[in-house]
């Protein structure tokens, strides 16, 4: 499990988190939805070990979670990528670089799983479309079958078609893996559609966490239900029973 206890996080004086708790067990989803500047991306930096806690911890089944090896997915594919590497060359990078030997079968299945061609591992990031470096950075992100999985933003930078079928995917390949994800995002309707709680972020504290199909009849703050009457007034969310 994924403990968040009582993080601190500041920059400079100011905090950037705060009083910040969270639970997320494993195979299960957590989405943290929030305006941009809530603290969501300074939130999976502190749960990878990126940022100094000036308060708090954070665990995975009572260990420092860089112990558990957590992967990220990040917002922007191309970034996980060295420009001048084969595509095939970055997504082994974890398995080559603890002189694991390389799980050929893993890597062909999660292609298939993910619809990218093999010869497409061949080819440098630039030479592949956006939504292709999205689905490698998955397989880059699954390949050495982590147990948390971190994912920043990992539908924003892809058209509407794509968004809706590697959502799907990453619902698919964690029922078929087990992994517990933590998803910070701020579409609503990926959310509530994906995760089993919703934690809104604002200002970096946690306002309230609840089932999504309570927070989408009924949420606990006047924050949350903008958030909530916001996506419905642009047609990503809608009232469910």
């Amino acid at each position: 499990m994924l403990i968040v206890e009582n993080v601190l996080v500041r920059r400079g004086r100011i905090p950037t988190l705060e009083n910040v708790s969270l639970t997320l067990e494993p195979g299960k989803t957590l989405a943290v939805v929030g305006e941009s500047g809530a603290g969501k991306s300074t939130l999976i930096a502190a749960v990878m070990g990126l940022v100094r806690l000036a308060c708090g911890r954070i665990s995975w089944c009572d260990l420092p979670v860089h112990q558990c090896r957590p992967s990220l997915v990040m917002q922007e594919p191309r970034a996980a990528f060295n420009p001048v590497l084969k595509v095939r060359q970055t997504i082994l990078e974890p398995i080559v670089g603890k002189g694991l030997p390389i799980p050929h079968d893993r890597l062909q299945s999660l292609c298939e799983k993910l619809e990218l061609p093999l010869d497409l591992l061949n080819r440098r990031p630039a030479e592949i479309s956006i939504g292709q470096a999205q689905r490698a950075a998955i397989i880059r992100a699954l390949i050495s079958a982590p147990a948390l999985v971190l994912f920043d933003e990992p539908l924003s930078a892809l058209d509407a078609v794509s968004q809706k079928l590697t959502a799907q995917l990453i619902a698919e390949l964690q029922v078929e893996h087990g992994f517990a994800a933590l998803i910070v995002t701020h579409d609503l309707g990926y959310a509530t559609s994906f995760s089993d709680e919703i934690a809104v972020l604002k200002s970096g504290r946690v306002l309230e966490i609840g089932n999504p199909i309570d927070f989408i009849n009924a949420p606990r703050t006047e924050y949350g239900a903008s958030l909530r009457d916001a996506a419905i007034a642009l047609g990503g969310l809608e009232h469910r029973a």
